[in-house]
């Protein structure tokens, strides 16, 4: 018997997102990897340091793991506008976006 939405009992899920960074002075990488237990997203982004400014690690991180999240969540997203229109719900409109594309 397949229960409405609304009536199914609470459930919990556990997804992984494992964060890989790499370091090659003045290039900092990130790549996000989710595994949902039924997909697996995967993004990848970069920053680069300007030669003439002060090595501070820490901001090429937070820069690089900052813009591979986004994509991830655009990724998300996608995902689920996709799904929405496989089951042919209608979709709300996207609300401005909160940043910029070019943060």
């Amino acid at each position: 018997m397949t229960r409405a939405a609304g009536s199914r009992p609470p459930s919990a899920k556990e997804w992984t997102l494992r964060l890989y960074l790499s370091e090659h002075d003045p290039d900092t990488t990130a790549r996000v990897v989710l595994n949902t237990g039924d997909n697996v997203l995967e993004s990848l982004a970069e920053a680069h340091r300007n030669p003439y400014d002060t090595a501070v690690p820490e901001i090429g991180d937070e820069l690089a793991v900052g813009r591979a999240l986004v994509a991830l969540g655009q990724q998300l997203l996608r995902a689920a506008a996709g799904d929405i229109r496989d089951v042919g719900a209608s979709e709300e409109p996207s609300p401005a976006p909160l940043w910029s594309p070019r943060e």
